[in-house]
């Protein structure tokens, strides 16, 4: 299997596993680190439907974004303790992360 396949398996199970997941319920309104955890889901979530509509490209505005929002969640893991809340907020990381560093190869 090459790479780019590996990456969109890798990257079409974590979404997968993103859709069904529920939002821990404790994220809902809370700002850790000063950041908005809903729009920090919404704005990745965002990015990777739009980067998997595109064929692993992103804009320079939404790698822009994307780095920004790795960078918040960089911030937030840390403080997080509850294992439901880690495990979402991992998957989401990771998927943002692959997003980012293919949508960049392909400028």
């Amino acid at each position: 299997m090459s790479k780019t396949s590996e990456r969109e398996a890798v990257m079409d199970r974590l979404w997968e596993e993103h859709l069904r997941a529920t939002f821990p319920d404790r994220l809902r309104g809370a700002e850790p680190a000063g950041i908005e955890m809903v729009l920090l889901d919404a704005a990745i979530a965002g990015c990777v439907s739009t980067w998997q509509d595109n064929g692993g490209y992103l804009d320079n505005e939404l790698l822009r974004i994307l780095r920004k929002r790795i960078a918040d969640l960089d911030q937030v893991l840390p403080l997080l303790t509850d294992t439901e809340e880690l495990r979402y907020c991992w998957r989401l990381h990771r998927l943002a992360v692959h997003a980012a560093d293919s949508g960049a190869r392909l400028h």
